[in-house]
């Protein structure tokens, strides 16, 4: 149990931005889900640049690391290379 005021704050705070960063975790995988699953090229690329939007928003706020969104971008990108080969 805190012991202070501040600290009393602190835990309230650190709930309210759990809850909030996983609300944007969870939005995020289910768009990396939604490019996985698309059925056609067109989907898959509109399913992409959603993804990327989040991916970016993300690593910008510091919940996602830079390189986690680059990595993730560049697995997108290279299954719409792929797309065009099957």
């Amino acid at each position: 149990m805190p012991q202070h005021k501040s600290a009393e704050k602190r835990v309230r705070q650190s709930a309210k931005r759990r809850l909030h960063n996983r609300y944007f975790k969870v939005m995020m995988r289910n768009a990396l889900k939604a490019v996985k699953g698309a059925d056609s090229k067109e989907a898959l690329v509109e399913e992409s640049r959603k993804a990327t939007k989040i991916l970016d928003r993300l690593a910008t706020k510091g919940l996602i690391h830079k390189n986690f969104a680059a990595h993730r971008k560049s697995q997108m990108a290279r299954l719409i290379a792929e797309f065009d080969q099957k």
